[in-house]
């Protein structure tokens, strides 16, 4: 984990002679996690893509939440001055322990995709031992 901020003053100076394939995946899916009302909630940012370009499952308590975006299609006839938008495919992973699948809620709107699961309860799992 790095803890160096991801931009330096004149950073945009230099993104003309940058490709964007060098900026951060996560920077695609930026995400707020937060409890409330007993459950776990994933906010997740995901602009440019519909419903159908998202994926999500859950194996071995990993959460998968997956995003692909063919090729916007070019059209000769323009000259691009610059072009930005990105396509492929993103991945972000969480570990939310063992929760049932149906047990989990995703609902995506305005480029923003919301998964709600139960919170685990943690199990006592300490044992103490006897000194003899």
């Amino acid at each position: 984990m790095s803890l160096l901020p991801g931009k330096f003053y004149l950073d945009d100076f230099f993104d003309d002679f940058s490709p964007i394939s060098k900026m951060s995946k996560m920077d695609f899916m930026k995400c707020d996690v937060y409890e409330k009302g007993g459950e776990v909630h994933i906010e997740m940012d995901i602009p440019g893509y519909s419903k159908e370009d998202i994926s999500i499952n859950v194996d071995e308590g990993i959460l998968t939440i997956e995003a692909s975006h063919d090729d916007v299609k070019e059209d000769e006839e323009k000259n691009y001055y610059r072009k930005e938008r990105v396509t492929g495919s993103f991945k972000r992973q969480f570990t939310v322990g063992s929760i049932e699948e149906d047990k989990i809620k995703a609902k995506f709107n305005n480029g923003v995709l919301t998964v709600s699961f139960p919170k685990e309860e943690k199990k006592e799992t300490k044992k103490f031992i006897e000194i003899k």
